[in-house]
């Protein structure tokens, strides 16, 4: 006997819950079961015919009240934390804290049905960009309960995510030559004389503004005008700074460096140890940091780019992030002739099509540039 009733949600929206009799368990007892959230009566239906399926297959199965919160803890630390940098672990846990665990956390993992799970994916698409990640990590939980024998099947496993419609392509914006040169003229006004190395080295090494934060001094080799790039800082559990290995699957890598970068970081060392002499700290020793606070300690990520906000707006710069002064080394690369696979070499891209996605969008503004080029030449 299936029942079949709708409800409303707070949010308004119409739902459809059912209760139905499934038979008698082993000690004669009739056995039921009810589950609610469902879009359509005819997805109550699915379910609750699933179920019944179950019931004559396998007999009846001892109710589990695991929360889904609870099964993502276990697999967090069982699973999952071991096998990922830090900081990669920081970031999903807040991922599960700020969306996720929201949205299911307090359902028993057990109840939870496919109609809740697209729910959820729908909500998440609608607001987040990394819907799709999330629906991931959540058929992981489902995957691990199935493992320790929680659950038989897996709600996410034919959950839609929906597209994104946009018509626009994936901006990559960045400073030509010139807006480049205006923006490190004026960085290089600042009265805390630090940022001007630290954005020359960012503008004409294209690495990564953390990379940058983890260099020392004995990764500048000055004979043979490198630097090796091989770890990364990186934000740790309770808010750290924490170096870790850099983010390329390719390891470390050792990239030029034009001499007029390396006299900056020169003048930039000399400078360095005077003022910290001063205030009683020693930087003549291994592992000095190239960049550092007052104190001599890890400068946070948001420093850069408050820093460099602050420089855009007093001298209205089209703004940019940081981060698209690497796209800015990528172009001007371009322009000047560099093959592709050697850029992604230098800028320690993961992927081949992270160049080219750079690469596509500077070729397609040249190609409207040379239109205009010709219409100025003809007159008409």
């Amino acid at each position: 006997m299936l029942q079949i009733k709708t409800y409303q949600k707070k949010d308004g929206n119409t739902y459809y819950k059912f209760q139905t009799y499934l038979g008698v368990d082993n000690a004669g007892k009739p056995v039921r079961a009810s589950r609610s959230g469902f879009s359509s009566k005819s997805e109550a239906r699915k379910e609750a015919m699933r179920l019944k399926a179950e019931f004559q297959e396998q007999g009846y199965q001892k109710p589990v009240y695991d929360t889904f919160e609870e099964m993502y803890e276990l697999w967090f630390k069982v699973i999952y934390r071991e096998d990922v940098k830090e900081s990669t672990a920081v970031k999903t846990r807040e991922m599960f804290d700020n969306h996720i665990l929201k949205d299911l956390g307090q359902l028993r993992i057990q109840a939870i049905t496919p109609a809740q799970c697209q729910e959820a994916v729908f909500k998440w698409s609608e607001r987040i960009t990394k819907a799709k990640a999330m629906k991931n990590y959540c058929k992981r939980i489902f995957d691990y309960a199935i493992t320790l024998d929680k659950i038989r099947h897996n709600p996410m496993d034919r959950v839609h995510v929906p597209k994104k419609k946009t018509d626009k392509k994936r901006e990559v914006n960045f400073y030509t030559k010139e807006e480049l040169k205006l923006f490190l003229e004026y960085v290089k006004e600042d009265v805390n004389p630090r940022w001007y190395p630290l954005f020359r080295l960012l503008a004409f090494s294209g690495m990564r503004k953390g990379e940058a934060l983890a260099l020392e001094w004995r990764d500048i080799n000055l004979e043979d005008k490198t630097v090796t790039i091989n770890k990364t800082l990186s934000r740790g559990e309770n808010n750290s700074l924490i170096i870790q290995s850099t983010k390329t699957s390719a390891g470390e890598r050792t990239i030029s460096l034009d001499d007029i970068t390396l006299n900056v970081l020169k003048e930039w060392r000399k400078k360095q140890r005077l003022d910290y002499l001063k205030l009683g700290i020693n930087t003549n020793k291994p592992g000095q940091l190239l960049f550092s606070t007052y104190d001599n300690e890890f400068i946070q990520h948001s420093n850069i780019t408050s820093f460099m906000n602050k420089i855009i707006k007093e001298n209205g710069l089209k703004r940019i992030t940081p981060h698209q002064l690497r796209h800015t080394h990528c172009s001007i690369l371009f322009e000047a002739g560099a093959k592709p696979i050697d850029v992604k070499e230098r800028l320690g891209h993961s992927s081949i099509d992270v160049t080219m996605n750079i690469y596509t969008h500077v070729t397609e503004q040249s190609k409207e540039e040379t239109a205009n080029i010709f219409a100025q030449h003809v007159g008409f």
